[in-house]
């Protein structure tokens, strides 16, 4: 079972961070700031999945994340389904996942391999304890963009994030948010409203977060995040500058 990845010690590397939000609470902006001004600093994990490669996909490529590339990332069945953002974002990330099979990621699952996991129309989803220490082997800072369950599933393992949680000033203004991008379906954004209102709620209970950022101001809330984030950052930099 899940509790089985619970060990004593954490795994080795800069901490990770757990970064949650409603769709249109602002991180794929804040996310972007903290990429220019901190490139080659953070990575992202190669998820799993069950589901077949689609064309031009490849099995497990790439973990590094850097700004002056553009593009990436929108993964539909499981973004749209769980509301896991993993949006467009002006730096490169890997489209790709590790594709296994059914059999082996239960297998992995059951092993206490995954930090958390998901099945969305008929496909296996989820962050293996080995994706995360890739990327922290290469002296990065590992995201993982995941939903409200994710986090508590996190919890209850050793990877000890920085916990963080963007949320909007209010649901009228989350609201203009999302109907000024014209992306979303009625449907599709009431969805997305709802799902916002519990998130809103659930990032309110005590310990849950290291740090809820309101982003009302796009300046505040990236100083919040940055100065979370500092003391990982400058270990990172001065263990790029000792190498």
């Amino acid at each position: 079972m899940r509790d089985k990845c619970c060990v004593e010690n954490a795994m080795a590397g800069p901490r990770p961070v757990v970064l949650s939000g409603p769709s249109g609470a602002g991180k794929s902006t804040l996310l972007k700031k903290l990429m220019k001004e901190y490139d080659g600093v953070f990575g992202f994990s190669v998820s799993h999945t069950t589901r077949l490669p689609r064309p031009g996909e490849e099995d497990g490529k790439g973990t590094s994340l850097s700004f002056s590339r553009e593009l990436f990332i929108h993964d539909s069945e499981y973004s749209s389904s769980r509301q896991r953002i993993q949006r467009v974002f002006p730096f490169s990330l890997s489209p790709d996942y590790h594709y296994v099979t059914r059999e082996a990621m239960q297998a992995q699952i059951d092993g206490g391999e995954f930090i958390e996991n998901a099945e969305f129309s008929g496909n296996m989803y989820g962050t293996s304890r080995a994706a995360v220490q890739a990327v922290q082997a290469n002296n990065l800072i590992c995201i993982l963009d995941i939903d409200m369950q994710g986090v508590k599933n996190i919890k209850r393992t050793d990877l000890n994030p920085i916990y963080v949680s963007i949320q909007p000033p209010s649901m009228a203004i989350l609201e203009k948010r999302l109907r000024d991008r014209k992306t979303e379906s009625e449907e599709n954004l009431q969805r997305r409203l709802r799902a916002a209102q519990v998130d809103m709620e659930i990032s309110k209970e005590l310990g849950l977060f290291d740090v809820v950022i309101v982003n009302d101001n796009l300046e505040d809330a990236y100083g919040k995040l940055r100065d979370a984030l500092l003391v990982e950052i400058g270990k990172v930099k001065k263990a790029n500058m000792s190498s």
